[in-house]
C-alpha cells in the first residue's frame, strides 16, 4: 500500500489478485439482468398444461375474433324444417332467399351480397369490420357452410356457428368486466393497504358498506332502469347500448373482494426492506405502490382473477336467463346452456343443446384456471431463481 497524493490511498495489487478481478469483471459484464416479465415467461413455457391451456384459449379467441370470416351458417336463421335435429352431416349451402324476397333487379347467385335477406336475417348487424369479413367469407367460400356439426335448436338454428357467435359476447363480457374489477379493486386496496391510519379505516368501512348490499338487486334495478325507453335512446346516442351497461355494471360489483386481497398483500409489503431503501432514495409513494408493491402482488391477483372470470361468465348466464343479460336474437354461452335446459323434457331429451355448450364454458374455465395455476407460479418473485 501506497500514499499517491495527500488524503488519498491506493492499493497495489498482486498480479495474480488483478487477473481473478479482471476475471469477474469480464464475467459480470456478460451478465445481463432480466425483467420479471421475461423471467415469468421463462418458467411459464416449462409447464406443458400451462401453454396448452394458453394456446387453446388464445385459438378460441381467434376463432371468436373471426367468427365472420369462417364459413359458418347464418347464427340468426331460422330453418323451421330443421327444428330439433341431432348433429349430422347437412346444411352444408346457404339458403337462398325466394324471388319475391330479393331486391329488385337481383339475380340468385353463388356470393350473395349483404343486401341479400338470407344475410341480413341471418348475420343481424355487424360493425364495419365484421362487414368487411363477411364480405371476403362470401368470396372465399361462395354459399358453401360448414355442416351442422352440433346439430339445431328449436328454431332450426345451427348450433356450432351461435356456439362460436356466443363466444364472442362471453369472451368480451368476461375479460371487460374483470378489467374493470381489476382496475378498482387494486387501486382501491393498494392505497388503503399503504396509508393505513384512519384513511384505511374510513375506505374499508365503505368496502364493509357495499358488501351488505344485495348486489343482484342492485344490477336487477339499474339494467331495468337504464333499460327504459327515453334512458336507453338517450344513452344510444352517446354510444352506450345495454351490454355496455352490462360490462361496466357487473365489473363494478365485483372489486370488493379484490381489494380486501391486495390490502392484506400491501400491508404485509410495505414495511419490507426494499420498500424502506426507496423511500430512503427520494421515492414518492405512488412510485412506491406502482413499481414495488404491485409488481409483487401480482401472483396473488392472477390467481383471483382465475376465480373472477368464472364467476362473471356463470353471472352472465344467470342474467340473461332473466332476460336482463344478452338479448335474444344476440347469444352467448350461457343464454344457450338456459335454452338448452328449457328444451329437455320427459319426452324427449336434445342432449346435443346441453352438450356442446356447458362442453365449451367449462373448457374454458378449465383452460383459466390451469393457465392461472401457472402464472401464480410464474409470477411469484419469490420463486425467481427456482
Amino acid at each position: 500500500m501506497s500514499s499517491a497524493t495527500p488524503g488519498t490511498v491506493s492499493l497495489e495489487l498482486l498480479p495474480q489478485e488483478r487477473q481473478e478481478l479482471e476475471q469477474l469483471l469480464r464475467q459480470a459484464q456478460r451478465e445481463h439482468g432480466t425483467s420479471l416479465a421475461r423471467e415469468a415467461w421463462r418458467r411459464l413455457r416449462r409447464s406443458r398444461l400451462a401453454m396448452l391451456a394458453l394456446s387453446y384459449l388464445v385459438v378460441l379467441s381467434g376463432v371468436a375474433f373471426l367468427a365472420p370470416l369462417l364459413p359458418l351458417q347464418p347464427p340468426r336463421w331460422v330453418q323451421g324444417q330443421r327444428q330439433f335435429r341431432p348433429p349430422g352431416w347437412y346444411g352444408t349451402q346457404l339458403p337462398q332467399a325466394p324471388p319475391r324476397l330479393r331486391p329488385p333487379g337481383e339475380q340468385s347467385s353463388a356470393v350473395p351480397s349483404l343486401e341479400d335477406p338470407v344475410v341480413v336475417q341471418g348475420f343481424g348487424s355487424l360493425g364495419p369490420l365484421g362487414r368487411v369479413m363477411l364480405r371476403m367469407r362470401f368470396a372465399l367460400f361462395g354459399r358453401w357452410c360448414v355442416p351442422s356439426l352440433c346439430g339445431t335448436d328449436n328454431l332450426g338454428r345451427d348450433l356450432l356457428a351461435r356456439l362460436i357467435w356466443g363466444a364472442r359476447v362471453s369472451i368480451i363480457v368476461a375479460l371487460v368486466a374483470t378489467a374493470v374489477s381489476l382496475l378498482i379493486g387494486v387501486s382501491y386496496g393498494a392505497v388503503a393497504g399503504y396509508l393505513g391510519g384512519w384513511a384505511d379505516n374510513a375506505m374499508m368501512r365503505l368496502v364493509d358498506v357495499l358488501y351488505s348490499i344485495p348486489f343482484i338487486f342492485v344490477v336487477i334495478l339499474l339494467i331495468t332502469v337504464l333499460s327504459q325507453e327515453e334512458i336507453k335512446a338517450q344513452l344510444l346516442q352517446w354510444g352506450v347500448d345495454r351490454i355496455t351497461i352490462f360490462y361496466l355494471v357487473v365489473g363494478a360489483i365485483y372489486w370488493l373482494t379484490m381489494a380486501r386481497v391486495v390490502r392484506g398483500q400491501v400491508i404485509s409489503l410495505k414495511n419490507e426492506p426494499f420498500v424502506q431503501a426507496a423511500r430512503c432514495l427520494g421515492a414518492g409513494h405512488l412510485w412506491i405502490i406502482r413499481r414495488h408493491l404491485v409488481p409483487n402482488l401480482m401472483s396473488v391477483v392472477v390467481v383471483y382473477l382465475t376465480l373472477t372470470i368464472p364467476r362473471v361468465m356463470l353471472f352472465e348466464a344467470f342474467l340473461s336467463f332473466l332476460g336482463l343479460g344478452v338479448e335474444p336474437p344476440d347469444v352467448s354461452w350461457g343464454l344457450l346452456a338456459n335454452e338448452g335446459l328449457k328444451a329437455i323434457t320427459p319426452v324427449e331429451v336434445y342432449w346435443w343443446l346441453v352438450l356442446f355448450p356447458s362442453l365449451a364454458l367449462g373448457l374454458t374455465l378449465l383452460a383459466l384456471n390451469f393457465l392461472g395455476d401457472a402464472l401464480r407460479d410464474a409470477l411469484d418473485p419469490k420463486l425467481k431463481n427456482r
